[in-house]
């Protein structure tokens, strides 16, 4: 007799790759679909579909505010429809945090799984009360996805005794597998992320003062959103005033698809060099994987999830938080003045990142969907 395929029930971010819960889900959910699970997505309302087979989406929910007060009363608000769309799956997956409650309301006696992504396994502690203890008891009762081991320690010490297991984020690599063939100047600096506190853009751009002291010819291209924290935008444009680096730092906000992958041809070196801002950390860095993608040497944060996403001395640098300006600025100049080593350590990166793809990582859901549902 053959077996039918395991019906998962997901409340998702918007299926696009606007950002990166977004780009999570849209990657994510149609690889589930090729793995042979049958998945019933419901995504905020306004979200595109995804004409995958396999894959049924559902735009019916509250687009995602998680701190706003009203945000789990509109979410509740959206139960009926949901038990009704989800009633014949096996297992619930909040595959974004914010709709753990939800998504805990609708599993009943029926295994939980939410993905913890980084700063949000955290809900319980910085959501308004009493939403903060819906959010709390909601991922206390599920079992945990975390996209990196150090998401995973902060989700023990936000919830102890919770069960979590580590899945990280994948990677695809064929959207870097043919890059336009493009000069390089030896001396490109790329960082990849909106433009926050959290990504340290102010701390690449301090360091790129100190590079250009030894290296003229450095230039930093930082893209990324420039609304996400305007106020950390407006300083960033008076940091690189003030330091005179109007010719070596361009903060480039959105660009398409096509630009930004010429971009990434261009660059010698990637940074990301995440910093933990109050309760935000970086869960994995996911924007270094895709580097690694590209054939770049990368430069990471040490204490964040970044420590998954690169290995340090073999497909890039790790870097300590703390004095993160000079280091930061060290990191860069031995890669830019060691073109051999930035070569072996794209190579690297490239070879590691072929290994880590969403359907590696949609297998490794799978699995843990099996053993949940026996």
């Amino acid at each position: 007799m053959t077996r039918s395929p395991l019906c998962i029930g997901v409340l998702a971010a918007e299926l696009t790759h606007a950002h990166g819960w977004a780009h999570y889900c849209a990657s994510l959910l149609p690889a589930l679909a090729r793995a042979g699970v049958q998945v019933i997505a419901l995504a905020p309302t306004g979200s595109p579909a995804l004409a995958v087979d396999g894959l049924t989406v559902h735009a019916v929910l509250p687009p995602i505010d998680a701190l706003s007060r009203r945000f789990l009363v509109r979410t509740m608000g959206a139960l009926p429809t949901a038990r009704r769309l989800l009633h014949e799956c096996a297992l619930i997956h909040a595959a974004v945090e914010p709709y753990a409650p939800m998504a805990a309301a609708l599993a009943g006696d029926r295994p939980l799984v939410v993905t913890a992504h980084g700063s949000y396994v955290r809900l319980g502690a910085i959501a308004p009360r009493p939403a903060g203890r819906v959010y709390a008891g909601a991922l206390a009762r599920s079992t945990l996805a975390c996209v990196s081991h150090y998401t995973e320690r902060q989700a023990q010490a936000a919830l102890p005794g919770a069960a979590t297991v580590v899945i990280p984020n994948g990677v695809d690599v064929e959207r870097f597998a043919a890059l336009p063939t493009l000069p390089r100047s030896g001396a490109l600096v790329l960082s990849v992320g909106a433009v926050k506190r959290r990504k340290g853009t102010l701390t690449l751009i301090r360091a790129m003062a100190q590079v250009r002291d030894q290296r003229p010819d450095a230039r930093a291209v930082i893209v990324g959103s420039l609304e996400a924290e305007p106020e950390t935008a407006a300083q960033a444009q008076a940091e690189i005033a003030a330091l005179g680096l109007e010719r070596t730092v361009t903060l480039a906000g959105r660009v398409p698809e096509e630009a930004l992958l010429r971009w990434y041809a261009q660059a010698d070196v990637f940074a990301l060099p995440s910093l933990n801002d109050d309760w935000k950390f970086e869960g994995f860095g996911l924007a270094l994987l895709e580097a690694s993608a590209a054939g770049l040497p990368v430069i990471g944060s040490r204490e964040c999830g970044a420590e998954d996403a690169v290995e340090d001395g073999v497909t890039g640098l790790l870097i300590p938080q703390q004095e993160s300006v000079p280091a930061l600025a060290q990191a860069i100049l031995t890669l830019l003045n060691d073109p051999a080593r930035r070569a072996q350590m794209g190579a690297a990166g490239r070879a590691r990142a072929a290994a880590c793809t969403w359907d590696r990582a949609a297998q490794a859901l799978l699995a843990l969907y099996q053993r949940l549902t026996g």
